[in-house]
């Protein structure tokens, strides 16, 4: 039976979520996008090459891995990893990005904009405009270029211009500020790329269907491997892009626990979070209707978290109405609780994980021994952590000099 949030989808609402809050200009950019992307879908030749390029260059299907050590360590649920961090550029992003840049080249349009926090949303974007030979600019808050310099040097290595991001909290949601802004000033040649399953209609249908394919392969290969579906799928939350992707496949099968873990920082009862679902009110910001961390003005609040990638003050209008209709739980995951995932996958399984997905992976360690041993787990690792290790150790007080 189909719930009210997907038979309101097609509208660009999930419940009272979503929607369209844009100057007008914009509005009729964004449904010249709609149409073609409902297009796309239904166009063999256009699946065909997002296919190919899935395949051929982003290197998936990413695999399903059962963490044995872990599951003999915790002593409870057998615990599998989906693995994006082995697709082409070390995350989950490529998947969208390849399917947004095809969408560009169908309009026309000859240059790329993208917002990103930890990098790696901008590396993909990247990628991508070189190997389709289109310009490409990504917009970065200064707090995070300086964090993560190395996703920086790469993205300028494949030939796009980075612009630090100075306004603000100098975070990711004052890049995205600055990429609809450029957007707004660019239509006639420029894509927005956005990298999170938020943002005006069409972007959280788009960005969930391009990352539906994680959900897509792990439930056919769990079932392949055991010949059953998950008990709990569990993948980290900001704007929500992996998590949703993560989902997707499994909403219509309610005996699946979903669990997104967001980024609860120095702890949800602080002001030092960016624990939305937990903590956030509605309201209106980036064109969307959706929850946020907001103060009784209704302006936004400064978020924080150890993660570039999930200090975002708001989350993709679907979790929200996940999270309402109770089909889906959100918990959160503090700096600490996260570094030290980082480290204990790192020992027990011999994977540097991307602080984002460390968050995931801190709560599959609580998680898992509370449960009998014939359940299972199924994680989502969003990221390589290689981007993160110079700020781990610098967390645990060692100096790298490079």
């Amino acid at each position: 039976m189909e719930t009210e949030y997907k038979t309101k989808k097609q509208a660009g609402r999930f419940l009272e979520y979503g929607g369209q809050y844009v100057p007008e200009t914009l509005m009729n950019e964004l449904n010249k996008m709609a149409d073609v992307y409902q297009e796309a879908k239904a166009n063999p030749d256009f699946q065909a090459e997002l296919a190919d390029l899935l395949v051929n260059y982003a290197n998936r299907p990413s695999l399903l891995y059962y963490a044995k050590n872990m599951t003999e360590d915790l002593g409870g649920a057998q615990i599998y990893f989906k693995r994006e961090d082995l697709n082409h550029t070390g995350a989950h992003k490529i998947n969208n990005v390849i399917g947004q840049a095809l969408l560009a080249k169908k309009m026309g349009k000859k240059r790329l904009i993208a917002e990103t926090g930890a990098g790696q949303h901008g590396v993909a974007t990247a990628t991508i405009a070189a190997l389709f030979g289109l310009e490409c600019e990504v917009f970065m808050g200064k707090e995070d270029t300086d964090r993560q310099r190395l996703n920086v040097y790469r993205m300028e290595l494949l030939g796009a211009k980075v612009h630090a991001v100075t306004s603000g909290s100098m975070v990711l949601k004052d890049a995205i500020n600055a990429a609809l802004q450029d957007f707004a000033a660019r239509l006639e040649d420029t894509f927005y790329v956005m990298g999170s399953a938020t943002g005006p209609h069409p972007y959280p249908e788009m960005v969930r269907d391009f990352q539906s394919v994680i959900s897509q392969e792990s439930k056919q290969q769990i079932q392949d491997q055991l010949g059953r579906l998950p008990d709990k799928v569990i993948a980290c939350v900001g704007g929500g892009s992996n998590a949703i992707g993560s989902f997707a496949h499994y909403i219509d099968h309610p005996e699946v626990d979903l669990i997104g873990v967001e980024a609860a920082g120095k702890g949800v009862d602080t002001d030092l979070t960016a624990a939305t679902i937990e903590k956030g009110r509605l309201g209106v910001f980036h064109g969307m209707k959706s929850l946020f961390l907001q103060n009784d003005s209704g302006q936004i609040n400064p978020v924080y978290s150890i993660s570039a990638g999930l200090d975002y003050p708001g989350v993709g209008p679907e979790h929200a109405a996940l999270a309402a209709e109770h089909r889906a739980r959100y918990v959160g995951i503090t700096d600490d609780e996260a570094v030290a995932a980082f480290e204990y996958i790192a020992k027990q399984e011999g994977i540097i994980a991307a602080i984002e997905s460390c968050h995931a992976v801190a709560y599959v360690q609580k998680l898992a021994p509370t449960l009998p041993k014939d359940q299972v787990i199924v994680c989502t690792l969003s990221g390589r952590g290689d981007k993160d290790v110079a700020a781990i150790a610098k967390y645990r007080g060692v100096e790298i000099y490079e």
